[in-house]
């Protein structure tokens, strides 16, 4: 495949990614009902995927997002520099100190065991990503003069707002114009977009931000959802697709969009909330290519494991173009990260690619 990527020493950074990044509380072993003590992380579906082109696999990487200007704010920054991203094009945004103005966003994660699956409960309402619009962020300097290679965006930061929707527009609008390539990860969830329009608005916005996506991540129900595709022989529930369903839809993708250099989704099957089967496809050129198995597979915390694959997919299309090594980059990495805590990787690129090789789980001493 021919991604017709710009020549790093063009741009400043090789990856960008727009969206929202929150405060992770977690509370490790236990609960979020009986906690007395929080693990402080920072986490967003877009962020996490250029933190991992940075601390894995070694790229230069940027984050486009906001934050009220305040003590919480800027322990989201420091945690963002710990992970190597550079947090120049961060907006910071006045508030009252009491979150009438604006306020950043809390995510309390409990990972699950066994018979227990994980559980999320998010406080995000009026964070300032949700109230930056198109006008805020000067997307001609940030692609046409400092330059980015890859922008990754998604349906999760459409979602938080009207405004968040005509942001993610202009991003990939922009990106295109100066020969950016652009990812996006659908993540379709509906409790989000139920108060500025439900699936009729979801559909509208992935539709039209599809007309500029060189790369899109999804799966069975991000693409019915989001794009309007059926599913032949799945009820109303949307049962899970068989490999040969999830074959016949993700070609039923690329078809309908012309545009689309790569189509991915990972395929999970949930034994427990700590052993689940992990592998993925992506299509490019008219095949579909199979990353390898990786048949039960134990977790320790599974939240990130969806956008750690979408960091070694990128990465795996960046610097081989090649669709089949990729997809097996994006199962190895996503497959690493579920073995740590928290949303981001803490894998190394020479760990992911003895994965890749087949390596075990052997001390290394």
């Amino acid at each position: 495949m021919n991604l017709n990527l710009r020549p790093a020493e063009e741009c400043r950074y090789d990856a960008l990614s727009l969206g929202e990044v929150m405060l992770r509380l977690d509370p490790g072993e236990g609960r979020i009902r009986t906690a007395r003590a929080f693990r402080a992380w920072e986490g967003g579906g877009e962020y996490n995927v250029t933190r991992g082109l940075r601390r894995c696999f070694g790229l230069r990487t940027g984050v486009i997002t906001a934050f009220a200007d305040n003590e919480v704010g800027k322990l989201m920054e420091d945690l963002i520099l710990q992970g190597g991203v550079d947090t120049s094009l961060i907006k910071w945004v006045k508030t009252d100190g009491i979150g009438r103005l604006c306020r950043n966003g809390l995510n309390f994660t409990e990972r699950g065991y066994g018979i227990r699956g994980a559980v999320g409960c998010s406080d995000r309402a009026n964070t300032a990503i949700s109230q930056m619009g198109p006008e805020d962020f000067d997307f001609d300097y940030i692609f046409g003069k400092l330059g980015a290679r890859w922008l990754h965006t998604g349906g999760i930061y459409a979602a938080l707002s009207e405004k968040a929707c005509d942001t993610v527009i202009a991003a990939c609008k922009a990106a295109k114009k100066y020969g950016t390539i652009v990812s996006y990860d659908l993540n379709y969830r509906p409790s989000m977009w139920s108060a500025i329009g439900g699936l009729e608005k979801a559909q509208a916005v992935n539709k039209e931000v599809a007309k500029y996506v060189d790369v899109m991540i999804g799966n069975e129900e991000d693409f019915t959802a989001c794009l309007g595709f059926e599913v032949e022989g799945n009820d109303k529930n949307l049962k899970k697709l068989d490999l040969a369903g999830y074959e016949k839809m993700i070609n039923q993708v690329a078809k309908s969009y012309p545009n689309f250099k790569a189509v991915a989704t990972t395929l999970r099957t949930v034994k427990t909330a700590t052993v689940n089967d992990w592998t993925a496809i992506c299509w490019a050129d008219g095949k579909v290519h199979k990353a390898k198995d990786y048949n039960g597979l134990e977790i320790l915390d599974r939240v990130g494991g969806g956008d750690s694959f979408a960091s070694g997919l990128v990465y795996g299309l960046m610097t081989t173009e090649d669709a089949e090594t990729a997809v097996n980059y994006g199962a190895a990495h996503g497959a690493l990260a579920m073995t740590t805590p928290g949303d981001t990787s803490m894998a190394s690129q020479k760990e992911v690619e003895a994965i890749m090789g087949g390596a075990g789980a052997r001390v290394q001493r």
